[in-house]
């Protein structure tokens, strides 16, 4: 598999990575055993870029990677850990904490979870609106002396906020959600990456489901499902948003590849310094993504696609409103 260097100063790693997220709930129950199989097949398939949060699952995403990691050397795999979102027992969220001292309990807990003596790539989850972006980067920096963590990331965050944090410490990348139907981060906040060597590991390259081809209007989802309250999925939404789907179809099929793999090389053709994410739970979803990477699209394929599913087209946010009202990125847009 190839492999990209992950901003100017970041590590190097496979040109796909696995986004673990909805191997712990938030897309409804998840099989282990197949979690732990599908992580396996990733990293015998070459994917080094492993993703996850402290907070998915309250803990659980990250013991299953360390579960999943036991007996295979550390180096293949480059984790990237999201900390600083908070969540009660009962799965609410309240907030975000990036206070220098919370930072450096995070992390104990997420190296003692995952099993190892450090994090490839740390980042805040979101801004914390009470916190400086320089004091958690700081923090950050500080631990990276330490040896805990290797390299700081961001997530979510304007350009002004990137400019801010990169003046700080260097930055490795920037995770952004980015697919065909969520273009945001082209108006500002990819051009400020790229003037400062930052990458992008893009989240939601499928936009949870919704343009990977498999997803019908009555496909029943959990009461924990984030798809349940999802904009983009709420009726009047949804139907619109599969007759995007169905006009990339027609598409995929003129390349004899599937709705998903046109989607996810769409991504990956935007450049070299973007690294998709798929959410891949299971080893057949997995394969079909790193389909992908044999996929090339012609200028004329590039156009079609633009043209199938234009910029803007998507009905509906891609997150409700009052979490958009929390969201660095989403300021002045």
């Amino acid at each position: 598999m190839k492999t990209y260097r992950l901003g100017k100063t970041g590590p190097e790693v496979s040109a796909l990575g696995l986004g673990c997220m909805g191997m712990s709930g938030m897309y409804g129950p998840a099989d282990r055993a197949e979690s732990i199989a599908t992580i396996h097949a990733a990293l015998d398939a070459g994917i080094t870029l492993l993703d996850t949060g402290d907070f998915y699952g309250m803990g659980h995403n990250e013991m299953l990677i360390g579960e999943a990691l036991k007996g295979r050397a550390r180096d293949r795999a480059i984790i990237s850990v999201k900390f600083g979102a908070l969540r009660d027992p009962a799965g609410n969220w309240n907030g975000y904490d990036s206070r220098p001292a919370a930072i450096r309990n995070f992390v104990a807990y997420s190296l003692q979870r995952l099993g190892v003596d450090h994090i490839d790539i740390y980042r805040p989850s979101r801004l914390d609106p009470n916190v400086p972006i320089e004091d958690t980067i700081g923090t950050i920096a500080d631990l990276v002396k330490q040896g805990y963590v290797r390299h700081i990331g961001l997530s979510e965050v304007g350009a002004e906020t990137i400019r801010r944090a990169a003046a700080v410490h260097p930055i490795s990348d920037l995770q952004m959600e980015y697919s065909l139907i969520s273009r945001g981060i082209e108006d500002e906040i990819l051009p400020t990456c790229r003037a400062l060597g930052i990458g992008i590991t893009a989240y939601g390259v499928l936009s949870r489901g919704l343009i990977s081809g498999h997803w019908q209007k009555d496909t029943a989802t959990a009461k924990s499902d984030f798809r349940t309250f999802s904009p983009r999925f709420q009726e009047g939404n949804v139907e619109r948003n599969l007759e995007l789907v169905e006009a990339l179809r027609s598409i995929a099929g003129n390349t004899s590849a599937t709705v998903a793999q046109v989607a996810i090389a769409w991504v990956a053709a935007q450049g070299q310094d973007i690294v998709p994410l798929v959410g891949a739970r299971r080893r057949d979803r997995l394969e079909e993504a790193l389909g992908a990477l044999a996929l090339t699209l012609s200028k004329d394929d590039l156009v079609a696609i633009e043209e199938a599913v234009p910029k803007g087209s998507a009905a509906g946010a891609r997150y409700p409103e009052a979490q958009l009202a929390h969201m660095d990125s989403e300021k002045n847009r």
